[in-house]
Parts: structure tokens; C-alpha cells; sequence
């Protein structure tokens, strides 16, 4: 054992050494192990919980000497011991609350399989109710790879509802259900939709519109019970941590109520959470935006929360006249000046949503308007998605102290986007990830999920390490390919850092709260195309087991 954990695990012993041998037990023991650490040493092969946090690290040896008569030892095996993964911009809040209700075709790997889970769901729902496919798919997933057609989804629910949405610009439904969607005050929103058609003039069943137009037509649809949405949390949730997943940061959204969060809140209140949730504010209404946060903030201060669900201030629409506005006028920028400098003064952190290069002078002239009479750098102010970003911006924003939430977007849309930008977009590198991490900028990985992406993070990783789509083109140049140290940090150390919690999680190491996962495979070792079916098979979250399977299924713990 390195002199450094020794020193650790010996201030561990002398401070309970006083203590009689069982309350100087720990409550659990993981031996025959990988350790996974980021300070240098080499993996470690076992590690002591006591309470809520890690309380040793070092040798299988060392370890049993902790353990007493109601210390709870797991063999692991050999197995790989990583930090609990944290995605920093999930937006899995809005997804529990219909989890259970809607079909899920997130890694499917063909149409027919997906078909067939449509035709499942048709099986057990009342007839004339509906089916829902609320994204998180893309056509080049699947081996056929192609989408659904209209014929194909009327076969399997012939006699049922059927919504299919792709991504923020395409829905599938079955014939009759956009006209029942149409019914009272749902006119207004079909109106602004397109129709596609074939080349013979016949609708194909699909419909367009901007992703706005697309989030208010799948708000027409029916919504589950208070019941149902609590449960359909509590099954997500458990989805996630079979991820390795510990943590994410919710970043809101404009299709994501008030009345949204009381699911989330009640399992908090019941203490039934099973992944530490950091959680912004979206703005409600356009032009009020400061009114409506001042009134939402007034008992809800930055900070505010436990170690499982915490406040972490704004995002990702701050203002909706500079929500991704590729081209803001004065008064758009002039507004959110405004805002910015209440959000300073209050000490919130805040996160932007923006895609393009290209445009995002637009809001960094803002906030170099804000931190000139409130330095920002401390708030830990952040832009999400922005895929090409370029060395010039990533120098402006390290110079304000912002950070780059980075998601495996182009993991599913890189054809897309080499399509609209051109071969040269993949030469350079896209994103950057080696030149960000080099600038020294705080970088946290995410995906984005569940509409557009598979929250899987393993998919996140394998696509950071090989820099290939799901169809299989690459998208960055070898120097852009970070290593696989590097790029698990993103998911864990940096994840802690933007939800504000590094000193409590992000790694293995004594006194910090024991979250881990043990993985299925050896991150570190095998083959890269292996990466992204790496699974956990037990997941810990403050000494917890709140996910395990397998030869560990036995050890998950009620709650």
C-alpha cells in the first residue's frame, strides 16, 4: 500500500482506535478488486465503508483487518471499481414521469425489435389508448437502418393511438391521431406543423415543426397519474444506476413545469432517491424572466438542498430571447444583460444553452458585459452543447471562468452534421476534446438524454475514445481522442466539480462519500469497441446498493 493511503487509513484507525473492536468495525468491505484511482497510485485492491463514506483503501489484507462480525464483505472478483458516473446535463426528471408508461427504444438495435415492442405495449393497453415513442432513437441504430413507416406501426397497433417522435423535428403517428391531437386547444399547435408527403402526394404519417412545435403536440398527450409518475422515476432512476450512474445535473428545460418536480420531491422527502440529483431553473416566461426567477428564488438560495437533491441555480433557457438565438438583437442581448447581473448578485450558477460556434460571440459579449461589474469566474457559469467549438472561444470562456458541458450529440446526428458542414468539419476534429482538456478548461461529459439521446454513458465514453457514430463514421482526428483516464474524469471528477460537489464526490479516496460502480467489464482494458456494453453490475451510492445483478443480485437493498 502507497505511503499516502497508508497515512489515510492509519488516521482512520487512530480516531476509532479507542472504540471497542465492534464499533471499530466498518460496515462493508470490497476485496479482490480494481480500485480505480486518479491520484497517481495504482489501483487498489480493496476499499472499507463505514456510514456513508470510504474510510480505507489498500490491500484485501488490510481491509478484512477492518471488518468485524457485522461487516458486511463482498468479493468482487477481480472486477473493475470505477467512481460513480455523473452526467451533466440529463434531463431525467421529465423522463421518470412517463418511464413506465411510454415504449422505450432507447440501444434497440433493430426496427423489427422495436416494432415488436410496440406490438407488446398494444397487447396490454386498452384499445384506442395510446403508444408513445418519446425519442432517444435514431434510423442508423438499428440493423435495418431506417425508421418506421406508417403501414408498419398501423400493423402492430392496429386498433391504438400511436406517437413516434424522432430527435426535436419528426413524429410518426398512426392514422386518426393527429386529428384526435387536433381536438380543442391542440388546433393551434397542429397548424404549425408540416406534413410529409411521398412523391405520389399520399402523407407518409410523419409530421414536422420546429422543436418547439414538437414539445407543445406531445404535451397534448394524456399524462400519467401522480402514482404512476413516481413510479416511473423510481424505475428510471434504477435504469441509470445499472449505468454506473450516481449523479446527473437536470438542466431543465422549457417543456419541464413547475408541477414536473413534485415526483422528484416526493421520493427526496420519503428518502427513496437512488442517484444525487442537482437540479436549475428554467425561465417560465417570456419577458419576465428576473420577476418570475426573483418570486421562484426567494426561499430556494443557491446551494439549497442535502446531499441528494440540491439546487445548482439557472438552465439552459435563461432568457427566451437569447435561448440558442443565433442572431440576438440589441434588446435581446440588452435583457439578458439585465438578468445575468441579478443571477451574479445572488451568487447562482448558470448554464447556456447554445450549438454553434459560429454565433456564440452573441452570448459571450454578454457575459463579458456582466463580469466587468460582477467577476462571474467564481459562479461556475457554463455552456452546453456547442460542438465545434473553437480554440478562439474556448480562450474567451477559461478567461471568464466558464466551463463546456460536452454531450455525445454527434454519436447519433455526425452524419447530419458533416452533411450540412462538410467533410473539412470532420479534419478538424469535432468536438475537440484534447485541445479543450490542453486549454485547461473545466469540461463535463452528459448526453443530453432522453429524447435525443441513450442516456447509456458507456456509449458516451466509446464514442470519446473512438470518436465514431453510430453509423460508424468518424468524426475526430487522433489527436483529438482523449485517453481513457482522461475521458472517465470528465464523467466523474468534473461532473462533482459542476454540481458543486468535489469535495464529497468524483473519486475514490478516503473520507469522500462512497459512490462506485463495479463494471462488467475492465474499462481500462478492453477493446474500445467493447466500451459502450459495459454495464454495472452493483452500484453504490453513499454505501448503498442501490443496483446489483448478477452473482451481486442478492446484495441490492430494499429501501
Amino acid at each position: 500500500m502507497k505511503r499516502r493511503e497508508a497515512v489515510a487509513s492509519l488516521a482512520y484507525l487512530a480516531v476509532v482506535g479507542k472504540a471497542s473492536a465492534q464499533e471499530r468495525a466498518v460496515d462493508t468491505v470490497l476485496l479482490n478488486g480494481r480500485i480505480t484511482r486518479f491520484d497517481g497510485e495504482q489501483p487498489a485492491q480493496a476499499l472499507a465503508i463505514r456510514g456513508s463514506r470510504i474510510a480505507a483503501i489498500g490491500s484485501d489484507a488490510d481491509m478484512s483487518g477492518l471488518a468485524g462480525q457485522r461487516t458486511r464483505v463482498i468479493d468482487l472478483g477481480g472486477r473493475c471499481v470505477i467512481p460513480g458516473l455523473i452526467d451533466t446535463h440529463l434531463h431525467a426528471i421529465r423522463a421518470g414521469l412517463t418511464w413506465q408508461s411510454e415504449v422505450s427504444w432507447i440501444d434497440v438495435p433493430s426496427l423489427a425489435e422495436a416494432l415488436d415492442r410496440l406490438r407488446a405495449r398494444a397487447a396490454v393497453t386498452p384499445k384506442g389508448g395510446w403508444i408513445v415513442v418519446d425519442g432517444g432513437w435514431t434510423a442508423l441504430q438499428f440493423a435495418e437502418a431506417r425508421g418506421p413507416s406508417l403501414a408498419e406501426i398501423a400493423a402492430v397497433a392496429p386498433e391504438h393511438r400511436v406517437f413516434v417522435q424522432s430527435f426535436y423535428s419528426r413524429i410518426l403517428l398512426s392514422p386518426g391521431a393527429l386529428e384526435q391531437l387536433s381536438q380543442g386547444g391542440g388546433a393551434a399547435v397542429v397548424a404549425r406543423l408540416g406534413v410529409e408527403r411521398d412523391p405520389a402526394g399520399m402523407p407518409t404519417g410523419w409530421v414536422t415543426g420546429t422543436a418547439r412545435a414538437i414539445s407543445e403536440l406531445y404535451d397534448l398527450l394524456p399524462k400519467p397519474d401522480a402514482a404512476q409518475q413516481i413510479a416511473g422515476t423510481r424505475a428510471l432512476f434504477r435504469a441509470l444506476n445499472g449505468m454506473g450512474l450516481t449523479g446527473f445535473i437536470d438542466q431543465g428545460g422549457y417543456n419541464l413545469g413547475l408541477d414536473d418536480y413534485q415526483p422528484l420531491l416526493a421520493l427526496w422527502r420519503k428518502r427513496k432517491l437512488s442517484l444525487r440529483v442537482r437540479y436549475t431553473l428554467c425561465a417560465p416566461r417570456p419577458g419576465s424572466e428576473q420577476a418570475d426567477f426573483s418570486e421562484l428564488t426567494r426561499l430556494l438560495p443557491m446551494g439549497f438542498g442535502d446531499e441528494w437533491l440540491r439546487f445548482v441555480g439557472l438552465g439552459a433557457n435563461v432568457t427566451w430571447g437569447m435561448y440558442d438565438n443565433q442572431a440576438p438583437d440589441a434588446a435581446q442581448k440588452a435583457h439578458q444583460v439585465v438578468v445575468l447581473r441579478w443571477a451574479a448578485a445572488q451568487g447562482l450558477s448558470v448554464t447556456f444553452q447554445w450549438y454553434d460556434d459560429s454565433s456564440v460571440h452573441h452570448l459571450l459579449e454578454v457575459v463579458e458585459a456582466v463580469d466587468v461589474d460582477i467577476p462571474v469566474s467564481a459562479l461556475r457559469w457554463s455552456i452546453a452543447h456547442l460542438n465545434d467549438i473553437s480554440a478562439a472561444t474556448i480562450a474567451r470562456m477559461k478567461a471568464l471562468g466558464m466551463g463546456w458541458l460536452m454531450q455525445d450529440a454527434l454519436y447519433f446526428r455526425g452524419e447530419a452534421f458533416v452533411a450540412t458542414r462538410g467533410a473539412d468539419a470532420v479534419m478538424r476534429g469535432v468536438p475537440p476534446i484534447v485541445s479543450a482538456l490542453r486549454s485547461g478548461i473545466r469540461i463535463g461529459a452528459g448526453t443530453d438524454a432522453t429524447r435525443v439521446m441513450t442516456p447509456n454513458p458507456f456509449v458516451a465514453l466509446q464514442w470519446m475514445l473512438d470518436g465514431r457514430t453510430v453509423g460508424g463514421l468518424a468524426m475526430r482526428s487522433p489527436e483529438e481522442i482523449p485517453g481513457r483516464t482522461d475521458a472517465l474524469r470528465l464523467y466523474t471528477e468534473s461532473g462533482a466539480w459542476f454540481g458543486f460537489d468535489e469535495a464529497d464526490t468524483g473519486t475514490l479516496a478516503v473520507g469522500r462519500l462512497a459512490d462506485l460502480a463495479v463494471l462488467s467489464e475492465d474499462y481500462f482494458s478492453v477493446s474500445v469497441e467493447r466500451v459502450g456494453a459495459i454495464t454495472s453490475l452493483l452500484t453504490m451510492v453513499g454505501g448503498r446498493i442501490v443496483y446489483a445483478e448478477r452473482n451481486f443480485a442478492q446484495l441490492e437493498e430494499a429501501d
